[in-house]
């Protein structure tokens, strides 16, 4: 039996490719740095909040993640590539409008915010500039840093010394959570065998697998998946007091 090419992926067809299509853990990952970047501004327009986490949402949840199908099918799903080119399309360009009315009714300098966002999202899903966007350092920056620093922004309308240390803090969780999966994509979705074993000191004898080595990443990513939601939550509750 194959394996699934994520732990939350689905069994390919239907309405699951939809499903696994947006990455859940990983999506609602993110979008904690949304929650706690906001969170990290001195104020509390839970609007600028719901309409940030909207625009994250559509742009990274929806947006990125069928650009990334479009790019090699790195899940596997059977949607048509036309759907994925409309889901891509669609959701990137609400997420800008969202952002430009955003901008209209609180600060234009949010639309630097927005320009970027539409950019750095097809450039580094859709490897442009051959693929020198498409690094660790790029996705801990593009995943992790802009969307704290850019909620931050948006509800304090200043960059502020709490948002930049928020936002350091999501860069590095971005790059712990890289540096956990990659090896875990590359044991699901490239190797195609593993052999070996370990001889422990007592004398034992343990074979391993694929799913040996993979299995403290993983745990690691499912249980970092569960932790953001939860500090994201109890952030933004201790900002709106």
């Amino acid at each position: 039996m194959a394996e699934r090419p994520a732990f939350y992926a689905l069994r390919t067809g239907g309405w699951r490719d939809y499903i696994s299509l947006l990455h859940p853990p990983y999506t609602l990952w993110h979008l904690s740095y949304v929650a706690l970047g906001w969170a990290a501004a001195p104020a509390a327009h839970t609007d600028r909040l719901w309409w940030a986490l909207a625009a994250f949402f559509l742009a990274v949840g929806i947006g990125a993640h069928a650009l990334d199908e479009l790019n090699g099918r790195p899940l596997g799903t059977q949607i048509p590539t036309p759907i994925l080119v409309t889901i891509a399309s669609g959701s990137i360009s609400l997420a800008g409008v969202i952002g430009i009315a955003a901008a209209e009714r609180t600060s234009w300098w949010l639309l630097a915010f927005v320009a970027f966002g539409c950019f750095i999202v097809c450039a580094y899903n859709l490897e442009w500039f051959g693929g020198r966007v498409h690094t660790d350092a790029w996705f801990a920056l593009a995943w992790g840093a802009f969307p704290a620093l850019t909620a931050s922004y948006a509800n304090a309308l200043e960059i502020t010394p709490e948002g930049l240390l928020v936002a350091g803090g999501c860069f590095a969780l971005s790059a712990a959570q890289r540096t956990l999966s990659t090896p875990v994509r590359d044991l699901r979705r490239r190797i195609r065998r593993v052999e070996g074993s370990l001889e422990r000191t007592d004398g034992t004898i343990q074979q391993i697998d694929a799913s040996t080595l993979r299995a403290p990443a993983e745990t690691a990513l499912r249980w970092l998946s569960l932790a953001l939601p939860l500090l994201s939550a109890g952030a933004v509750l201790v900002r709106l007091g």
